[in-house]
């Protein structure tokens, strides 16, 4: 008989868990960084095809250019000093844009919803100032507030606060009536079903509106340069045109793209960080 005893620990449940959880990790992990390897091929080879095209004159080069003298353009207005000064007003007007939109719009979301009465009311009006093309209404808000700083960022907040306010808006009435109903039959008051229930199950969609915002901060901010600017990046596209210096264009085109992608990872990153501190 064998007097061997086994003093062995049998492995832990959560062990195996936590295996599996580290192993979908790794998997997550890896493919981000594939799809990011296949995006930034796909973002080389158009690059590669647009500047072989433009150098080879497969395309009208005075109205596209290509990516080495957009490129040149850049580097020769960041050591000028000149682009720095339009990418801080253009930037500038953004962030405000995009922090008092969704603020506002956020705000009057609550705001409707809190009271139905006021919701019945608004609602046709909301919807047909969404519908309404914003570029024309710029010339009203330079009337109005002057042309500079005050008529841009309410040009964004025109685009802005009403995306918000519908998506939020939304979003508070597709929360489980069930779950509302309980919270009344305990006695709770509007506060605390809005605290309770109709924030916690709309904040996922709330921060997801920041990333929607990003990009109407920036269609509003360059509409609103198009129209009055004498600084910015969109004052820099339309002297682009009028001048024909399409390396202009595209060099400020360019520019916005890179910033708002970076603004729009700034989001994600937020986003993540929030959500995952709630869980």
């Amino acid at each position: 008989m064998d007097s061997r005893i086994n003093t062995s620990t049998p492995a832990h449940p959560d062990d195996g868990i936590q295996a599996l959880h580290q192993a979908h990790l790794k998997r997550q992990k890896k493919q981000r960084i594939h799809v990011f390897s296949v995006q930034m091929a796909i973002l080389l080879l158009f690059f590669a095809l647009w500047e072989i095209a433009g150098r080879l004159k497969w395309i009208d080069v005075l109205l596209f250019s290509y990516p080495s003298k957009v490129l040149a353009q850049i580097g020769k207005d960041i050591a000028s000093g000149v682009l720095w000064g339009h990418l801080g007003i253009t930037v500038g007007e953004t962030v405000v844009g995009f922090v008092l939109g969704t603020l506002f719009g956020t705000l009057l979301a609550v705001l409707i919803w809190w009271s139905p009465f006021l919701s019945k009311v608004l609602d046709p009006y909301m919807v047909v100032f969404n519908s309404m093309p914003k570029v024309a209404l710029g010339p009203i808000f330079i009337v109005m507030f002057g042309a500079g700083f005050i008529s841009i960022t309410v040009t964004t907040l025109s685009i802005t606060v009403i995306v918000t306010t519908l998506v939020v808006y939304n979003s508070f009435c597709e929360v489980d009536a069930n779950l509302i109903k309980v919270v009344r039959v305990f006695g709770g008051t509007r506060a605390q079903i809005f605290r309770k229930v109709i924030l916690p199950a709309s904040f996922p969609t709330i921060i997801s509106t920041l990333k929607v915002n990003v990009g109407m901060a920036w269609v509003g901010v360059i509409v609103g340069e198009f129209l009055v600017a004498k600084m910015g990046l969109g004052y820099l596209i339309i002297y682009g045109f009028q001048v024909f210096n399409f390396t202009l264009v595209l060099s400020s085109l360019l520019i916005i793209a890179v910033v708002a992608t970076g603004m729009y990872q700034l989001v994600v990153y937020a986003e993540r960080k929030l959500l995952s501190h709630r869980r």
